[in-house]
């Protein structure tokens, strides 16, 4: 049995948790989510957890097992707490500024770059004296934060050389040393 699956999730206070013809609807103070679920599984709600259930042992089940109950805790938390994403901009001149959902970035190229982020999505760029600039990102879909980012990150990844580019807030990028000098 799947270790992941078959923990059940624990409902906070304020989170309504509902399933409806394979269709799992989660409701809490920061929004609502659902997502459609595999109808070989069952999905019982009983007093504060949420309880998943396989048919058999087949390969796909299993699978589907894990899956299916980390996207429904992630979807709990989200509405409950929400997700946060940090992401750092290094390098001379990179700069982002952000206006309602249009996200302004300065990345070395000829051109300003701007993205329009969906609705679902908070954004906000920070800048502050000898500081990399910030974008934080919240939301509480934690699939869409993610995907949000790493489009953002492909506009300009961290290189090996120097570290510069779109990262994180506290990755680690393996350096390279470059070309050695004095080969004889």
């Amino acid at each position: 049995m799947s270790r992941i699956g078959k923990t059940p999730i624990v409902i906070p206070q304020g989170v309504t948790v509902s399933v409806d013809n394979n269709v799992v609807t989660v409701k809490g103070p920061k929004g609502e989510l659902k997502q459609a679920v595999n109808p070989d599984l069952t999905i019982k709600v009983e007093d504060g957890h949420v309880v998943i259930t396989r048919p058999s042992d087949d390969r796909e089940h299993r699978a589907q097992h894990g899956l299916y109950r980390a996207l429904i805790h992630n979807m709990v938390v989200g509405v409950s707490t929400g997700y946060r994403k940090e992401m750092e901009l290094v390098g001379v001149g990179y700069r982002a500024s952000a206006t309602g959902q249009v996200l302004e970035l300065s990345l070395g190229y000829s051109h300003a770059i701007y993205i329009k982020l969906p609705p679902e999505v908070k954004v906000e760029a920070k800048s502050e004296r000898n500081k990399n600039p910030l974008i934080i990102l919240e939301s509480d879909d934690k699939q869409l934060l993610g995907q949000v980012c790493a489009k953002i990150r492909s506009l300009r990844k961290p290189e090996p050389y120097k570290g510069k580019g779109i990262k994180f807030v506290g990755e680690v990028i393996r350096r390279k040393s470059g070309k050695s000098a004095g080969a004889k």
